[in-house]
């Protein structure tokens, strides 16, 4: 078999905690985003209009969603005999244990087997859980111009943000001497956006010796530094470009708000440059005569008899007469009932809000559960939950299971609180 010239692994495994509940059953890259696709469709597509065309996709927690939505690639052209899309999910080796992914760099180092035998020059790592358009290729080319055994694609961000990420310090040719995981004191503003070019000798031989000294081996903490230390070449590649890491319920809700501006800055209807995704040939939207849509994105099979404003509605959505979504959006297959009131809220997919339901209202009190994740103003309904009729949601709060009405103190579920219904097995 021929070389390749460049192999892509897509780093698709993370839980995604601070997204709370959107990830209690599925892995962060299968969130649903933008109304008709899940935040793993955007690495993908950038995957197949760069022109590369074998991808290794490393799932660990929750992968049931995923498998089912990439499937064998079909939507992106990577059904394919030769390369295509795999899934490489953790697992046994003959006669030894099987681990989990224990790192970023780990979970390339369990898959070298893979690499191997697609041999390619170059290994792009992805993640698989960012919002962007970028043009692999052009990348790949700027490191074979530097003779680079690793390029970087950083983003410029400012001075104030720069200690959340893993910062480059590079000369005025942008060749990378210095490397800081999260610095206290950041001496640049290059954050690292965890997508790599390596070329695959170099990666291989330092995967094997870091694995004898991490078993956590990482990229950011260990690959790259011992790299460098050992005088290889790495250049920053800059990135000027829309992307965004929609790792928080405040910026996921924003990155979805930002689509329906009249001129968003990520557009997602580029004919040159599309974003594919899984079509289930659902009917068309219907709007009824009593329905009302304002600056929305309203997917297939909706059937609105209500009023939609400024917000991102899933497929095979019905919003019945009198309903009213503001600032919201609504995942696939779920149903708000009469009347009902919803404002700056997250309604994950299978839900069933009943009728006279009032969300999203009072004060902006931090969930006393888990005040990191839900504290600015959004409240949150898990996938699969029912909210009884005649019931009033706060702020800040969380809804996940089969509520009933006894769940709530006088029908009215107090800002900050959460109801949590746990299945019974039996």
């Amino acid at each position: 078999m021929r070389k390749k010239e460049m192999l892509s692994m897509l780093l698709a495994g993370g839980q995604g905690s601070r997204l709370g509940i959107l990830t209690s059953g599925k892995a962060k890259p299968g969130v649903s985003f933008g109304g008709k696709y899940k935040i793993i469709d955007f690495p993908l597509s950038n995957c197949i209009n760069s022109g590369v065309s074998t991808v290794g996709i490393l799932t660990q927690y929750q992968p049931l969603i995923l498998n089912q939505h990439i499937g064998i690639g079909i939507p992106w052209d990577l059904d394919r005999r030769n390369g295509g899309v795999t899934m490489l999910a953790p697992h046994a080796k003959t006669g030894e244990k099987g681990e989990w992914y224990s790192g970023t760099a780990n979970a390339i180092f369990q898959n070298i087997d893979y690499i191997d035998a697609n041999d390619p020059e170059y290994v792009l790592i992805l993640s698989g859980d960012h919002i962007y358009k970028m043009d692999y290729s052009k990348m790949l080319d700027y490191h074979k111009k530097n003779k680079c055994d690793v390029t970087i694609a950083v983003l410029e961000v400012s001075m104030e943000e720069a200690s959340r990420f893993g910062i480059m310090n590079a000369d005025e040719h942008d060749k990378i001497y210095e490397f800081e995981e999260k610095p206290e004191h950041p001496k640049s503003n290059l954050a690292s956006m965890g997508i790599y070019i390596f070329t695959w000798d170099k990666l291989r031989e330092a995967l094997i010796e870091d694995n004898k000294i991490h078993a956590d081996s990482d990229f950011g903490k260990h690959i790259i530094p011992k790299m460098l230390g050992e005088g290889k070449t790495l250049y920053a590649y800059r990135f000027k470009d829309y992307w965004k890491d929609v790792g928080t319920i405040e910026s996921y809700w924003q990155a979805n708000m930002e689509l329906i501006q009249t001129l968003p800055e990520f557009n997602l209807y580029e004919d040159f440059w599309k974003i594919y995704t899984q079509n289930n040939h659902q009917p068309p939207q219907y709007t009824g005569s009593t329905g009302s849509v304002k600056t929305s994105l309203i997917s297939d099979g909706c059937e609105i008899y209500g009023t939609v404003e400024n917000s991102v509605i899933s497929a095979n959505v019905v919003i019945e007469e009198g309903a009213i979504v503001r600032g919201s959006i609504i995942m696939e297959n779920c149903v708000i009932g009469k009347n009902s009131v919803i404002d700056r809220c997250i309604i994950d997919q299978n839900t069933i809000v009943g009728e006279n339901v009032v969300m999203g209202v009072g004060d902006n009190v931090a969930n006393e559960d888990k005040p990191k994740i839900y504290n600015t103003g959004i409240t949150v309904i898990g996938s699969d939950t029912t909210i009884p009729s005649n019931v009033t949601i706060g702020k800040n709060c969380v809804v996940s299971g089969k509520a009933e009405s006894k769940d709530f103190n006088g029908n009215t579920l107090a800002s900050g609180k959460s109801i949590i219904v746990e299945e019974v097995v039996l």
